[in-house]
């Protein structure tokens, strides 16, 4: 009887822009997913050696642990600042936000609109799960109208705290921006359709057309109280109505590269 021979061929393997670090994000959490998404581009582009990242504080600020690229961490809502000196001091260099709700939206409010306004020639990735995911769950700037949050037990009055701010839709109509877009990261289409948008971001930098902001709705299992398929779920039926997928703003410039 003739032995088979066995050819094995590599099907799916570590990013070589991601370090072989064990996740400290918690089961179900699609920060992990996002991150695979940005290194996948990086590889794919060759641009590991001259990227550099920006993180934040937050759960975003693990980010440096996971990132096999050079790293700095900004204070508390201050990754666009420092993006922009970095860029402007070393403007052949890849550099990219990695932000949260919670920095972006709220105590970097600030930072994100004016650096838009600049057209500073970066790539925002912005991680948008409805709530404080470091801290203990807290209502968030982009917590959903009647969520329950650790400080919105009874769920989010609009009376008192307000709408969530829709950010691809505030960003896209600033006049400095190139590429706002809207993406999710509950199944498997919207993740390819995701990395899709990433690789775009990088590319309008690449080319020198701007502002960049790719927006990802994504889950909290641990404080939405729900397991990771649960999660999932809860995000398309209710994160989705309230932020729509789309193409919030694609310049002419960037149609004209035809990226």
């Amino acid at each position: 009887m003739t032995e088979l021979q066995y050819k094995e061929t590599v099907v799916f393997e570590r990013p070589t822009a991601l370090t072989p670090t064990q996740t400290t994000y918690c089961p179900g959490c699609t920060h992990g997913v996002a991150h695979r998404l940005i290194a996948e581009v990086i590889d794919e582009m060759g641009i590991r050696d001259d990227t550099i990242g920006v993180a934040p504080v937050g759960c975003a600020v693990f980010a440096y642990r996971f990132f096999d690229v050079d790293f700095v961490e900004a204070a508390h809502g201050r990754a666009p600042a420092m993006a922009t000196g970095i860029k402007r001091s070393l403007p052949d260099r890849f550099v990219f936000t990695y932000q949260g709700d919670g920095d972006l939206v709220s105590i970097g409010m600030a930072e994100i609109t004016h650096a838009a306004a600049r057209g500073e020639n970066i790539t925002v990735i912005f991680i948008n799960n409805a709530n404080y995911g470091m801290t203990g769950g807290q209502m968030a700037p982009t917590t959903l109208p009647g969520q329950k949050t650790t400080s919105s037990p009874t769920g989010r009055d609009v009376e008192l705290a307000g709408y969530p701010i829709q950010m691809a839709e505030l960003i896209a109509s600033i006049q400095g921006t190139s590429y706002v877009v809207r993406r999710s990261l509950h199944d498997a289409r919207n993740i390819r359709q995701a990395k899709k948008a990433i690789r775009t971001a990088f590319e309008v930098q690449k080319r020198g057309l701007g502002f960049a902001m790719v927006e990802l709705l994504s889950t909290c299992p641990t404080n939405w109280h729900l397991t990771p398929p649960d999660a999932m779920n809860w995000l398309k039926e209710n994160m989705l109505p309230v932020y729509p997928l789309g193409d919030y703003k694609i310049h002419d410039a960037v149609k004209s590269a035809g990226i």
